[in-house]
């Protein structure tokens, strides 16, 4: 894809966001050790949006609610699109009370003009994203200023990942298949759309279904502290949290 083109693919539809919007998703991040998990990821892009007060954030994908919740309590303005209206059930709450808005769309031809959110996000979905270079555009298309993902990475122990697949699965049990990215394609794509790499944060050392397993926050932590005092986490880590600045006007 280039500048050029689309940033969708008509026809198509991308509905990874429902199975990460489910209550069995979430089952994944309960207890200290998930509570930990997604304290990092929070802090993490918090950081990332620091300067940016009081912003309209778009979740795209978000009803899991691991971001819009934490944003929602900072004071951004947040929106989430889902690909399906049961993305709304984990944010209902929110949606309810008004400290957050969804609004139901293909995440591949989203229903927003150019430009119009200061800053697009999202989590838990590029790496099951086939059209992953689509929805990159259209993150990008909506975005005034800013653009932050996560994604896995395909270095470090990541490496290994694919042929311990079936391993992880019988260990979490709804491990769904997901594609690991080198630093360079994801650039290059955000790139095509006229955004260039602000910063890019690892979260972690260590796989998450290791600290999922030992089930210990305290022991995770260690190690974690450990790894990064090491430089192991800097140069290795995933997944890691992206922000991509626009470099070109809307």
């Amino acid at each position: 894809m280039n500048a050029s083109e689309p940033a969708s693919i008509t026809g198509i539809r991308e509905t990874a966001d429902v199975e990460s919007a489910t209550d069995a998703y979430a089952a994944r991040f309960s207890g200290p050790v998930g509570t930990w998990l997604l304290a990092v990821q929070e802090r993490l892009t918090l950081d990332l949006l620091a300067d940016l007060p009081g912003a309209t954030v778009l979740d795209v994908g978000g009803g899991h609610g691991q971001l819009a919740r934490p944003l929602a309590r900072a004071g951004y303005a947040v929106t989430v699109v889902g690909s399906d209206a049961s993305c709304r059930h984990r944010i209902a709450d929110l949606v309810d009370a008004g400290a957050c808005a969804f609004q139901t769309g293909n995440v591949l031809d989203m229903p927003f003009a150019p430009g119009s959110f200061d800053a697009t996000l999202s989590f838990r979905l590029l790496p099951h994203c086939a059209a992953w270079p689509a929805l990159i555009g259209e993150l990008c298309r909506v975005a005034r200023r800013r653009v932050v993902v996560d994604y896995p990475t395909s270095q470090g122990l990541n490496a290994v990942a694919p042929a311990l697949f079936g391993a992880k699965k019988k260990l979490e049990g709804n491990t769904r298949a997901w594609r690991p990215f080198r630093h360079a394609e994801i650039e290059s794509a955000f790139a095509a759309h006229g955004f260039r790499p602000l910063r890019r944060t690892p979260q972690f050392f260590l796989p998450m279904v290791l600290h999922r397993t030992l089930k210990c926050r305290p022991v995770s932590a260690a190690m974690e502290s450990a790894c990064a005092a090491l430089g192991l986490t800097r140069r290795w880590g995933s997944p890691v949290i992206a922000a991509f600045e626009r470099t070109q006007p809307v």
